[in-house]
Formats: C-alpha cells, structure tokens, sequence
C-alpha cells in the first residue's frame, strides 16, 4: 500500500511539474504610446495557466522600450484566477521587450518518472547522456526555474529595443524586429545561455489555434552553430518560441539543474 501510494505521489509530481511552461503573454501586442495595459503569466501551457506564480519567486521583472524601463514591484501585480497580472503604461512610441525570472525550485523523481519527463519534453540529449553513463535507472533531484521574455510594439515606430539582452541563465534574443515583418517570412533568435550561445539545442514553437492546444501544433528544431534558430509563422496570431536547458549538476543534492526559457510575440498579416 505504501508503495503504491508513493508511485502514485510521483506521477502526480510528474504530472504537475512537467505541463508546466511558463509564458509571458498580453492581450494585445500592438499598443498606443500612453496606454494602460497588461501582462499575464500563465503557468501551464500556452493557452491554459494551472496556477499562479506568488510573488517570492518573481525576480528581476522589467520592461524595457525606447528611453524606458520599469523596474517591476510587488505592487504592479495582481492575480485573478490562475494567472499572475502585470500593470504597466506604455511610453513613447517603439519596440519593447519585457522579462521575469523565477528563483530555482527543487523536484524530485523516481526513475521511471524521470525518465517520462525528460521524453514528454522531447530532451532527447539528456535521455542519451543517461543511458551512456548507466544513471538511466537512477531516480534524480532537479533543481529549475524559468526565464520568459515577451516582445510588443507601441505604436507605429519601430525602434532597435527588441533585442535587450536580459542576461538571464538562458533567454532568447530576437535577431530581427518582428513588427517589420509578418506571416511567411523568417524568423531569427540567437539562444543564449550564460551569455553565450547554445548550438545544437532543441527548440520548439507554436502558435494558438482556434479549439487546438498551441503545444498540439508545436514544431520543433534545433539551434545552428551560432546557436541561431529560425522558424516562419505561417498564420497571424499570438506566437512562442521555448526550450528546457538541462546540464548535470555538481552542487551538493542536486543531480541536474534546469533552466526553461520562452519568448512571445504577435504576427500580423
């Protein structure tokens, strides 16, 4: 009985860690200079957040725009259901970038669980890595946090802003302003971990769709050399670009640390 109530504490572990993605969203990524608006977390999927994100594991939350920057306080939020709201007002006219990291949690996870995990996020390197090195049927303590950016324009000038660079473990860097193009074109990123790019790594990306989860349509690719990856919209709509960083770790009760990044931005026509 015991046993039985312990595999079943795992896969709920499981469950609920592993469907959590955390994005920054908006209900409109075109703005007037000058407008109250908001930004949202949603912890779960791209269009469905299974809880909120409390206060003492939000830091360094800013938004950054042409001659701009909001250094986010406890005040500014609010929550509403399952999501964590963002109040700000926009500035001049141009291209802003908004960011929040989380401060690392621990989870811990039998074998199979783990396993699961790792081939439900498509971390095929890390499935590899176990097998050669026999810890395959080893269960693991992982230490994560996430780190969400967003991209938005206010309104028509189009300004060099879109790529501030965070400096968070892992974030992407948009390589073009988005708001200057639109569907059927491509779409660059420079993926960054520690500041320094990360090649060869998985990277997914999706969009809404009217009745479909986004992560039922998610594609996926890997970064190049330059650790750039590319993808092309092929319908207007709110879009994402995420990935899951995971590395052996050697800090004493941690066998691998996690660092999960997306980014969000608007397509038009």
């Amino acid at each position: 009985m015991k046993r039985l109530l312990s595999i079943l504490l795992l896969a709920i572990a499981y469950l609920l860690f592993s469907s959590h993605e955390l994005f920054l969203k908006t209900d409109s990524y075109f703005l007037e200079s000058g407008q109250a608006s908001e930004l949202y977390l949603f912890n779960g999927t791209f269009d469905v957040s299974e809880n909120k994100i409390t206060r003492d594991r939000i830091q360094d939350a800013r938004i950054m725009g042409p001659e701009y920057e909001q250094d986010v306080v406890d005040d500014d939020y609010y929550d509403k259901g399952n999501s964590t709201f963002l109040r700000f007002k926009a500035g001049q006219t141009g291209t802003y970038v908004a960011g929040i990291s989380t401060i690392p949690k621990m989870i811990e996870l039998d074998a199979d669980a783990f396993n699961e995990y790792l081939d439900h996020e498509g971390l095929e390197d890390t499935i590899e890595e176990r097998k050669q090195d026999g810890s395959y049927a080893n269960g693991a303590k992982e230490k994560y946090s996430k780190h969400v950016k967003l991209v938005f324009q206010v309104g028509d000038k189009k300004t060099e802003d879109y790529n501030k660079f965070y400096g968070y473990p892992i974030e992407f860097v948009p390589l073009q302003n988005f708001y200057e193009m639109g569907v059927g074109d491509s779409y660059s990123f420079k993926l960054l971990r520690s500041g320094k790019p990360l090649k060869n790594h998985i990277v997914h990306y999706s969009t809404s769709m009217p009745g479909k989860d986004a992560h039922e349509n998610e594609n996926s690719t890997r970064t190049d050399e330059n650790g750039i990856m590319t993808m092309m919209p092929t319908q207007a709509g709110n879009w994402y670009v995420a990935t899951i960083h995971m590395e052996k770790s050697s800090e004493m009760g941690v066998d691998y640390e996690s660092n999960w990044a997306t980014l969000t931005f608007g397509v038009k026509d």
